[in-house]
């Protein structure tokens, strides 16, 4: 008797769609954690994207030295450059030399940084841009800042205004650009930012920001100092006991909400990219297992890794 073909389980393409994401996920690294780096090779495949972030008070000459680092150990650095810290034209035309010299930079994210006024002549991003400094150090990919709910420094106009000029301005230079988002708890802000952005023309490359696992109490600290929007409310909804607030939580359930709507074709965007707080090992073992399959889908809208 000829067996009948076995039926693909409904939820296979979000599992695949899932393993894809973490597949294909960027990663963040502050200084600190270099010394988790040696480690983190056994979780993370050669090439693997990971950016440098700029804490308070660092030297540029510490991003040189991570992005040194992190090329050495094989990986694809990408260092965080707030433009209102380069107090002249020769300090940024030096950090890229030193970056793309030094570390084979490709790629670097241009932020404006959380500080009120500029201490040289960039006061945006569109102002390194327009510098030309990245073509003449061969750089042809940037990364710059998405805010799908805005940021609590700047009307929402004014921020959706600057997106699309500096996607813009990357274009006319002929610059791979990718916005990388702030974190954020729901997707649905996320995808209509999206759809906005499609909509009006923006080819930039879109990359989702999640959290990685953290502690809720974490989560609260660096949602409010980064301004996250009205999405935040998805960790205002949990329980309030103790044991809550001091407990996990992971990007499972936005992350699983995304993977449906990449499966389906619901939205357009090119991946996501994992902020770890602090526990860079710590992420890069979780995206490991997801990124290997190690992983169910539950009841509750994410998975259990």
């Amino acid at each position: 008797m000829t067996q009948k073909p076995q039926r693909e389980p409904a939820d296979a393409p979000v599992s695949e769609a899932i393993t894809q994401l973490a597949r294909e996920a960027s990663i963040e690294i502050n200084v600190h954690d270099l010394k988790d780096l040696e480690a983190s090779r056994d979780c993370l495949p050669k090439g693997k994207k990971i950016y440098v972030s700029f804490l308070p008070k660092q030297a540029w000459q510490e991003s040189e030295h991570a992005c040194r680092a992190l090329r050495q150990a094989g990986f694809e650095p990408v260092p965080h450059v707030p433009v209102r810290l380069l107090d002249s034209e020769h300090t940024f035309d030096r950090l890229l030399a030193n970056l793309t010299q030094d570390a084979q930079v490709r790629e670097i994210l241009l932020i404006a940084g959380d500080y009120p006024q500029a201490v040289g002549p960039f006061t945006c991003v569109a102002d390194a841009l327009q510098s030309g400094l990245l073509g003449k150090h061969g750089l042809r990919r940037v990364s710059i800042a998405g805010h799908p709910e805005g940021h609590p420094q700047a009307p929402l106009e004014e921020i959706r205004r600057a997106e699309r000029e500096k996607a813009a301005i990357a274009a006319e230079l002929g610059l791979e650009a990718s916005f990388v988002t702030q974190f954020f708890f729901e997707s649905a802000p996320f995808l209509k930012w999206t759809a906005e952005l499609r909509a009006s023309g923006v080819q930039a490359r879109i990359v989702s920001g999640l959290a990685g696992p953290a502690r809720i109490t974490t989560l609260f600290k660096f949602a409010t100092r980064c301004g996250i929007g009205p999405s935040i409310r998805a960790l205002g909804a949990r329980p309030t006991s103790i044991m809550k607030l001091i407990g996990d939580h992971g990007p499972q359930k936005i992350m699983r909400t995304l993977a449906e709507a990449r499966s389906t074709g619901a939205t357009d965007f090119n991946g996501i990219h994992l902020f770890c707080f602090g526990g860079y090992l710590r992420t890069c073992k979780w995206l490991h297992g997801v990124a290997n399959g190690r992983f169910t889908l539950n009841d509750t809208g994410g998975f259990d890794s």
